[in-house]
């Protein structure tokens, strides 16, 4: 049976006009038409009509998330130290205690720790987690995702000792007698760390999955990827998909590693698909690991974060080792997803991009390089020449702008972090994202973040290019479709696309930035189906 939904409609597309007051969907699905309510009327006087009350636009997409992890440390298994949680030390210092004093002796896992806007946080080592928790297993990940602070008796509990070889890519903190010191760096490591959590989340994580999808559905997003996925998850989501319970689509990335082999293309469907693999260049700005021409400047934040006078990050792997990752990957026709922060990084990524480029002839690859905080515009341009795509992360201005200009890297670098009318200038079909549970899923609010490049304090940052606001919404929308290779299926509302909608309170492409980030999402449909 086909529906006429009738409102107001923003298509997000070249192929319709800006406004337009219904749309008809036919029982798979997908758009037959839009237009004026008569016309579409006239087309099927049958079809059952669904008023939207409020401003329809094309569901939102989440280009860069976690959700398998994400499920996972946002549930009540772990406790929420994040700063947009707990905005002070005293504050974090106390929720431990409570946890572990409740625990019973039971592991504690946390998650959000953040030294440079939660001021006056103490040196989590080990020797204050075993102060701390005594034999109660402690492990921190820190707000980043990129490192994890860990007790002996957490080291124990993972298997983890002096003989424990640091993971391609990752290490282990050690003291100067080659002893665990409590710091796990890197994906790889922290995997480790967090193993017993992760194992021991299995046996509810259709549960867990389930209520954040739900939480991801309700902020308006209608496709999310995961540039982390486990495969070993993917029976949880066929789960509920069986029981009706998939609210948004999954687009998923393999961990690539060293030696790893590429699985074969071609398989999963509209509702859940492999679209490509992901590794890392270099790490976090805020734990002073990201590849940088330029030092960190010296502060009382960068001290406190242990670097020294001229600190300069590194990346995680050399080109060749880089290459040799992604080698077999690009041979096998997958899109690669590389992180990437500092210029460094960037440009060792690129050099490795474009060689596979070449070696392999490839055309419509759209390679990825993901957060780009410190990326400059002639390093836009060339990714643009390479066919590279860029996703922003353009909330890092949100909750540190003060932090990049001030603490960390100065007007020049901080105050350009996250350039996205860079990218745009350069021709990009930028997206934005908010990297799983680093910081709460809130892409209308990145939208505006990208428009004005105002921080949570009001404070403008003092370089960068602002975006338009057609350009804003593209990010979460048709641009994040296309750099999915989802183009054909979601990201605008045109005949022959799914029914993807989020119906918001206001008109996303007029309200001023402010409002935007304060629109109220009413209803979420999926393939016309009514999902929040």
């Amino acid at each position: 049976m086909t529906t006429l939904f009738t409102g107001r409609f923003r298509p997000l597309s070249d192929a319709a006009p800006d406004l337009v007051e219904a749309l008809l969907v036919g029982d798979d699905g997908r758009i037959i038409a839009l237009g004026a309510i008569d016309d579409l009327a006239a087309q099927d006087p049958s079809a059952e009509r669904i008023p939207l009350d409020g401003w329809a636009m094309p569901g939102l997409i989440e280009p860069h998330g976690h959700p398998g992890t994400a499920a996972v440390l946002l549930s009540d298994r772990v406790l929420d130290l994040r700063p947009v949680v707990i905005p002070d030390a005293e504050g974090v210092m106390a929720a431990l205690r409570t946890a572990l004093a409740a625990s019973e002796g039971a592991p504690v896992y946390a998650n959000g720790w953040d030294a440079l806007l939660q001021r006056g946080l103490p040196d989590p080592d080990l020797r204050l987690l075993d102060e701390l928790a005594g034999t109660t297993p402690l492990v921190i990940v820190h707000n980043s995702g990129h490192s994890a602070y860990f007790n002996s008796a957490a080291a124990r509990r993972a298997g983890l000792d002096r003989t424990t070889p640091d993971p391609v890519g990752a290490s282990f903190g050690r003291a100067a007698d080659g002893e665990l010191n409590g710091v796990a760096l890197e994906a790889g490591a922290v995997e480790r760390v967090a193993a017993p959590l992760l194992q021991a989340a299995q046996a509810d994580i259709v549960e867990l999955l389930a209520a954040h999808f739900a939480d991801l559905s309700r902020r308006g997003i209608t496709t999310v990827s995961d540039l982390s996925w486990n495969p070993a998850l993917s029976p949880a989501v066929d789960a509920l998909r069986a029981s009706g319970r998939m609210p948004l689509r999954l687009r998923w990335y393999e961990m690539s590693r060293p030696g790893g082999t590429p699985a074969p293309r071609g398989q999963g469907d509209a509702m859940m698909r492999q679209v490509g693999v992901k590794t890392w260049t270099d790490g976090s700005p805020w734990i002073g690991n990201i590849a940088t021409s330029f030092p960190y400047l010296d502060t009382a934040a960068t001290r406190g974060l242990g670097l020294e006078p001229g600190h300069r990050g590194t990346a995680n792997y050399t080109a060749a080792q880089l290459h040799g990752i992604a080698e077999p990957y690009a041979a096998a026709g997958w899109q690669l997803a590389c992180h990437a922060h500092g210029d460094l990084a960037i440009d060792e990524t690129l050099d490795v991009y474009e060689r596979l480029i070449r070696t392999h002839a490839l055309t419509d690859h759209r390679f990825r390089l993901e957060h780009v905080g410190a990326m400059t515009p002639a390093q836009f341009a060339r990714a643009r020449e390479l066919g590279v795509t860029v996703s922003l992360f353009v909330d890092h201005i949100t909750y540190w702008g003060e932090v990049l200009v001030d603490d960390l890297f100065g007007s020049e670098h901080g105050g350009a972090w996250a350039d996205a009318g860079a990218a745009f200038a350069a021709g990009h079909r930028a997206t934005f994202h908010n990297d799983g549970w680093v910081t709460p899923a809130e892409p209308l609010r990145n939208m505006a973040v990208a428009e004005t490049r105002r921080t949570r304090a009001g404070r403008v940052m003092p370089a960068g290019t602002p975006v338009a606001r057609a350009q804003a919404l593209a990010a979460h929308t048709g641009n994040a479709a296309w750099q999915l290779f989802s183009e054909h299926e979601i990201g605008s509302l045109a005949p022959g696309l799914f029914a993807d909608l989020v119906v918001l309170d206001r008109d996303p492409l007029t309200v001023p930035a402010e409002e935007l980030v304060t629109a109220e999402v009413r209803e979420v449909r999926l393939g016309g189906r009514r999902t929040t």
